[in-house]
């Protein structure tokens, strides 16, 4: 139970892990329906494409404002906001009926969809701290993990009685199941007496202070390049599943289950070593997870003339591990740096990371995905990337808790 908040760690992970699933569920849960789709708005694979990149960009858009407005007024408001423009959007996208309308709502949803990530960040502060703080992240991790694995076999379940429109249906009435957890069962974190004031001014000085944090901006550039080792295979996952290793519609599982299977089990083990291990052991633990993945992806995909299961699918399973021990360190401690303007911080590291999302589904997954072997290359430059960060932070930051 955590006393100011009247609430129990269990409830609470379960809440704001649900609230998280907003951005997997949308993106993934719509994967298996991109040939269909593409059919029936009459356009092809990379204006499909562009269908997650309008939702990302949007999403890093409006993810500057989640959290200072968050700040201001209040977590839960925010937070219920985000979640009925979210319902709309995904009714608006269920009915569509040409691809300006789907690109329209699409973007739309990623203007919401942020919120519970975002937010729910700054909620894990404001109700623990030090050790506390990073098991309940790490807890957190472990239900937001489930999304991605369930979430194409939810679409390609649900191609099986229904259309394309039918993902989207779903999706609104996820929106409406959490709508209801939160209005009734997530107590107000952000007392009135702790928020500060929504000003222009005010926020860009803030995000200006921000990026120019050389800790702030190694730690969150390092996270967001880690990331997107992984990233790259699931906005390619199309291309990925039913290319490359030539499944079907409803076997995105074989590729999402083991990937995020590895996610869930480092966040586990993340919360596990919470108190007994550094935090920046935990990473570089972490990092070499990953290294391990791309040299281990590189030399399978140099040796084969096609991808199959199972080993195709190991690197990314082990470095979804690897990204999962060093996830939550990296985020409470730039939470830290700020702790008057936890909200801003997320919302800044978000939209970084949106920002490097987007690009890699809209530019750089187009461009690789018909390769293997140029996709295992990329993925490895993004890893070697981040912990080159990384061990820049450590270099000039010997004395910073982390």
């Amino acid at each position: 139970m955590i006393p100011h908040l009247a609430i129990s760690r269990r409830r609470l992970a379960f809440i704001l892990g649900g609230l998280a699933m907003f951005g997997p569920f949308s993106i993934d849960t719509v994967f298996p329906a991109f040939q269909l789709m593409a059919r029936d708005l009459g356009v092809g694979k990379v204006a499909m494409q562009q269908t997650i990149s309008v939702y990302l960009l949007g999403y890093a858009a409006m993810s500057l404002f989640h959290g200072p407005i968050s700040d201001a007024i209040g977590r839960k408001k925010v937070l219920l906001a985000g979640i009925t423009v979210f319902t709309l959007a995904s009714v608006g996208a269920a009915l569509a009926t040409d691809m300006a309308t789907m690109l329209a709502y699409r973007a739309l949803q990623g203007l919401s969809a942020g919120v519970g990530l975002i937010v729910g960040r700054a909620v894990v502060r404001d109700a623990l701290d030090g050790d506390d703080a990073q098991r309940l992240m790490s807890q957190i991790s472990m239900i937001f993990g489930i999304a991605p694995a369930i979430a194409p076999v939810i679409g390609g379940w649900i191609l099986g009685f229904s259309d394309w429109h039918g993902i989207f249906w779903f999706l609104a009435g996820f929106g409406v199941l959490l709508g209801l957890l939160t209005a009734w069962g997530l107590p107000e974190s952000h007392p009135p007496g702790a928020r500060t004031p929504l000003r222009a001014g005010t926020m860009l000085r803030d995000y200006w202070g921000m990026v120019s944090n050389r800790r702030f901006r190694l730690l969150t550039l390092a996270g967001t390049a880690n990331f997107g080792a992984l990233f790259l295979y699931i906005s390619s996952a199309p291309d990925f599943v039913m290319g490359l290793l030539g499944l079907g519609e409803q076997d995105f599982v074989w590729f999402f289950a083991p990937t995020i299977g590895g996610m869930m089990l480092g966040a586990f083990a993340s919360g596990r070593a919470a108190g007994r291990i550094t935090g920046k052991r935990l990473v570089e633990w972490g990092f070499l997870c990953c290294g391990v993945a791309g040299v281990y992806n590189l030399g399978y995909n140099a040796l084969v003339d096609a991808p199959s299961l199972p080993w195709a699918i190991l690197p990314t399973a082990l470095g979804a591990f690897g990204i999962a021990l060093v996830f939550p360190i990296v985020t409470l401690a730039i939470l830290d740096m700020y702790p008057r303007q936890r909200g801003g911080a997320s919302s800044m590291q978000a939209f970084v990371g949106l920002l490097s999302n987007a690009a890699i589904a809209g530019l750089l997954s187009p461009l690789v995905s018909h390769d293997a072997l140029l996709m295992a290359v990329v993925s490895a430059c993004f890893t070697l990337v981040a912990y080159g960060l990384w061990r820049w932070y450590v270099a000039h930051n010997r004395l910073a808790p982390l």
